[in-house]
């Protein structure tokens, strides 16, 4: 080896050792050091909602585990589709992530004839966040006290009992569709803006029946204004013990519950995601945001990003079915 050639090595791998140098900080920085700025988290809701209360309760606590501020940014629209657009096509970097309902994860494909953004490819799960059990209530004028009554006067009057439901697409929406499809009965859909002016109808007897969340009926219950058929979730409710599910009360399998949880963009690195799951799950398990969110209606959820991902399938695949078979579309 010439010394002019040994001289060239030496240059090349002074080289490469200030090029690892420089790129270590960098790599510590994407790796060992995220996050170093605050995260942008999109809710596909609206403020004031039971999804937006449920993230604000967990912030301080999300806060403290990451060591940054959670920014919550409220983007409702397109039943959560406006929301995860930006999270879709946000950089995988961490910094913006969304938090998602059944409705814009799993059903929204196939109720919308085009979609803005694939959920299953465009978007990778982080973690469930809650679940939402729906009540079918009635007015006490209902001749029936149960869900087998229930199912067979609906048999009796096709298209004679309504339901009122949260609006046309919701999760209360596709519950209800499940309920009539599992019946074998015909009853008919009033589309409401939302749950609660669904329950206010039929305490005042202007829809013998509506799906609508906890928060919105259970006093109501309590009180004997509405009459509680049955819970949507596979268990029962510690909230109302003595009323069964809709499973058990006559229409084995059936489970509708709602649900909502938190992803990122696809790209996100694998570690990000883990340490963005470690910290939701911490804030989903303190005690006190439990009773909280138990409070509201809402049962907390933590799991694994793979398990919420199964999951996401699995109601895509199931509420394809219903969708289909209910004819339902949206614009």
């Amino acid at each position: 080896m010439t010394a002019e050639h040994a001289a060239g090595l030496s240059r090349r791998a002074g080289l490469a050792a200030l090029a690892a140098l420089v790129a270590a900080p960098l790599a510590a920085r994407a790796q060992g050091h995220w996050p170093d700025k605050p995260i942008r988290l999109v809710v596909t809701f609206p403020p004031g909602g039971s999804t937006d209360a449920v993230v604000r309760l967990l912030t301080p606590r999300l806060n403290d585990k990451l060591g940054q501020q959670m920014v919550v940014d409220n983007r409702p629209g397109a039943g959560g589709n406006v929301g995860l657009t930006l999270v879709a096509k946000a950089p995988a970097d961490g910094y913006t992530l969304g938090v998602g309902a059944a409705g814009a994860l799993s059903a929204n494909s196939s109720l919308y004839a085009q979609m803005p953004f694939d959920p299953l490819k465009d978007l990778r799960p982080v973690g469930m966040l809650a679940a939402i059990p729906f009540v079918l209530v009635g007015h006490p004028s209902v001749p029936a006290r149960n869900l087998r009554e229930l199912v067979a006067l609906a048999r009796s009057k096709p298209g004679g009992l309504s339901v009122g439901h949260g609006g046309n697409g919701t999760a209360m929406h596709l519950a209800t569709a499940l309920f009539e499809q599992m019946a074998e009965a015909k009853v008919v859909g009033v589309p409401y803006r939302g749950s609660g002016p669904a329950a206010i109808d039929a305490i005042a007897g202007q829809v013998p029946l509506a799906m609508v969340d906890l928060p919105a009926a259970l006093q109501q219950i309590r009180a004997g204004k509405l009459v509680a058929f049955g819970v949507t979730s596979p268990q029962r409710l510690p909230s109302l013990p003595d009323v069964p599910t809709l499973a058990e009360a006559g229409l084995p399998g059936y489970d509708a519950t709602g649900w909502f949880g938190v992803v990122a963009p696809a790209a996100t690195p694998t570690a990000i995601v883990t340490q963005l799951n470690e910290a939701f799950n911490a804030a989903l398990r303190d005690p006190q945001n439990q009773a909280a969110m138990r409070a509201q209606g809402v049962e907390p959820a933590p799991d694994t990003p793979q398990a919420f991902e199964r999951y996401i399938q699995s109601e895509t695949r199931k509420w394809a079915q219903v969708i289909k078979t209910a004819q339902i579309k949206l614009d």
